[in-house]
């Protein structure tokens, strides 16, 4: 296979890496600001992947081959669309999506924005709990492939399936997307019980109720039950919540340290996109009235401008509930 990756972040090396080591043609689309030729000259990098070689059989370019059998998008969901309409491929090429966010302006998941774009493609989301960091240092994971497209799960289950990195598929879309962009907003809550040392009984209240309010809003906009019982639900959410890799996680520790919003972003090179997807996901529950309260105080953290110490008393405050609802 003829695979293109879209984004020299962490995630789009290591995904690069393992296709390019099970024996496919692999190039790395680089932005010229992001200094592609240090990429091919040190084959490293020291911001993204420490320690980690990328393979000589990779090229890296900063042209796209419209032709490619696959292209992995691996770029942050913000400018996802924007670079969608930038650099166009083949009606039969199927389109990775490997980024989770949800759109601000549109409330469209990733998947609709590609549609939105390309029109009628094979589109094909890779999800599940699995650091990039982890995943470079050929440590085991797993995966889902989702898509309506079976034939397009299949291949992308047979292109990335290696013998550390285990990939299964599903139709569920919807509630893999869901998930694997959900979860951020919960890992944020996550750092900052871990930032102010609350303990283990805290974080596992606030990842079972942060599962079940996902799921709340995922079955609401079509996606089935089960997904959330798996790789690209709980498998996710545990992994994101509690990883010293997690991006999100970081900036809810920085928060509870004092740090303003700003300041815990620009603390980090890598994006997290769990910031962005509180905007959207407090949208969506409005919208379809889904009540979602740890996704609503970490909007109120990050774009309310409230203390992290008044959100968390705050949702211990709330009126007695059944577990069920």
């Amino acid at each position: 296979m003829k695979i293109q990756v879209m984004g020299s972040g962490s995630w789009g090396l290591a995904l690069a890496r393992l296709v390019a080591l099970n024996g496919h043609e692999v190039s790395v689309w680089c932005r010229h600001e992001d200094n592609p030729d240090a990429l091919r000259e040190t084959r490293e990098s020291p911001d993204f992947l420490p320690g980690v070689k990328i393979p000589d059989s990779i090229e890296i370019v900063t042209e796209i081959d419209p032709s490619v059998d696959m292209v992995v998008l691996a770029v942050p969901s913000h400018v996802m669309r924007s670079v969608l309409e930038n650099h166009t491929f083949s009606p039969e090429t199927i389109r990775i999506n490997v980024a989770k966010g949800i759109e601000n302006e549109t409330l469209l998941r990733m998947d609709e924005v590609i549609h939105a774009v390309h029109g009628d493609c094979p589109v094909v989301v890779l999800s599940g709990p699995s650091h990039a960091e982890e995943v470079a240092r050929e440590l085991p994971a797993s995966v889902c492939a989702a898509g309506v497209n079976e034939a397009a799960n299949n291949a992308v289950q047979y292109v990335f399936q290696s013998s550390y990195f285990r990939v299964y598929t599903t139709s569920d879309i919807v509630g893999v997307e869901l998930g694997g962009s959900l979860k951020n907003i919960v890992a944020i809550a996550a750092g900052v019980c871990d930032g102010y040392g609350l303990g283990d009984n805290a974080i596992s209240a606030l990842v079972t109720r942060g599962l079940a309010e996902i799921s709340r809003l995922g079955l609401a906009m079509g996606a089935e039950q089960l997904t959330f019982a798996g790789l690209s639900g709980m498998g996710d959410l545990i992994t994101t919540c509690l990883s010293k890799h997690s991006r999100n996680r970081a900036v809810g520790q920085r928060l509870a340290q004092g740090m303003t919003v700003e300041e815990a972003l620009l603390a980090s090179p890598m994006i997290a996109e769990g910031v962005r997807t509180t905007q959207s996901a407090h949208a969506l529950a409005s919208q379809m009235g889904v009540d979602m309260p740890i996704t609503h105080q970490v909007y109120r953290v990050l774009f309310e401008g409230v203390n992290p110490k008044e959100a968390i008393t705050s949702l211990m405050a709330r009126e007695p509930k059944s577990e069920q609802e």
